[in-house]
């Protein structure tokens, strides 16, 4: 059987960029056509495109793309807000589908996402790749082999930059991006749920707008994304769960910081250090780790090589056939978990999760 597929990518910004540097990557992955209405991004596609020694067809809507260009898969990497929209004519052409994050910028248009793709016929992936950052992979897999033993608490930063400039400004409102802890957080409530393999039941959340952004304006509106938050989870079996996110502390040696606590002892990981550290508690430790990434994929992006491992294995399933080892239900889920937080600093109270994909 042949491995090469031919893809196309809807939205070639930053990510749809990042994503034509990562299938030049993947063998058999062949980048055949890009859609965007602006012209600007794509002239920026088509320059990069050379860059990489890919000849992409250049279209500026999605419909004209899948008529002409038919490949077998399409990555959507267009704004949140136009997921729900985008997602539909491509699922009509039955292309494999890699949705980037978050699914949907609405949780019930995501969950009605979830429900066409449970019955949709090629492969529909979600992308949700913080997972496949190579040293969070390893820290991962160490506490799924119970190194620590029962995780009870699980902790995650991130003291990182502002939210970057995109086409139009789009990111800088809560209605196209469905809130920060929707639009970016989405990846951090994915992760607890895979690590603790365990679904949050409540959260109570506590964040504002303090500090980036607020001398912005576009047709005389401020912005009005969260710019920090502690966020704070109760799952179904009894650990707790807290993400710390800031967004104007660029000057961080350490971007994103994981650490899960058992009765047997402390695994945690630093980004973009690389190093995973076990600290057991009858203090024969600490133990480091190194956990190194190949320089061409850490190269390829801004996600530490996880756009790579994950277009590796989305390819993977999409030659062989197998499911999606990231799902439409993940997806809905995480999108969700974000809304209910978004909700729990409006309401100033703690706010039940409550998943509708089940009914």
């Amino acid at each position: 059987m042949s491995e090469t597929r031919t893809y196309a990518i809807i939205g070639c910004g930053m990510m749809g960029r990042e994503h034509m540097s990562n299938l030049a990557l993947v063998p058999g992955a062949e980048l055949a056509a890009i859609a965007d209405p602006d012209e600007g991004s794509r002239e920026a596609a088509k320059a990069h495109a050379k860059s990489l020694g890919q000849s992409p067809q250049l279209f500026s809507n999605a419909d004209d793309m899948l008529s002409a260009a038919k490949p077998d898969a399409v990555i959507i990497a267009s704004p949140n807000f136009t997921h729900y929209d985008v997602v539909k004519p491509v699922m009509d052409a039955g292309c494999a589908v890699l949705l980037e994050k978050p699914m949907c910028t609405d949780p019930a248009d995501a969950l009605a996402l979830a429900k066409a793709a449970a019955s949709y016929d090629n492969l529909f992936w979600v992308g949700l790749e913080y997972r496949y950052m190579p040293p969070v992979t390893e820290f991962i897999e160490r506490v799924h082999h119970g190194v620590a033993g029962d995780i009870k608490m699980l902790a995650i930063r991130e003291h990182r930059f502002p939210f970057l400039v995109k086409v139009g400004d789009w990111n800088r409102f809560n209605r196209n991006t469905g809130g920060t802890l929707v639009e970016k957080c989405c990846h951090f409530f994915d992760l607890m749920r895979h690590i603790l393999r365990d679904e949050p039941v409540r959260v109570y959340a506590s964040g504002a707008a303090d500090v980036n952004h607020l001398d912005e304006r576009y047709n005389g509106e401020t912005p009005d994304i969260l710019d920090n938050a502690f966020v704070m989870l109760d799952f179904a079996s009894g650990a707790r769960a807290v993400l710390d996110l800031c967004m104007f502390a660029e000057g961080s040696p350490e971007q994103e910081e994981i650490s899960a606590v058992g009765p047997m002892g402390k695994l945690e990981v630093k980004l973009p250090g690389g190093v995973v550290t076990w600290a057991p508690r009858d203090k024969s430790g600490p133990f480091e780790e190194h956990i190194s990434v190949p320089p061409d994929a850490l190269a390829a992006g801004d996600h530490h090589g996880a756009t790579y491992f994950q277009q590796r294995d989305f390819h993977a399933a999409l030659v062989n056939g197998t499911k999606p080892l990231i799902t439409a239900r993940d997806g809905y889920r995480s999108v969700v978990i974000g809304a209910a937080a978004q909700e729990s600093i409006a309401r100033r109270q703690p706010v039940d999760i409550i998943y509708k994909d089940e009914e």
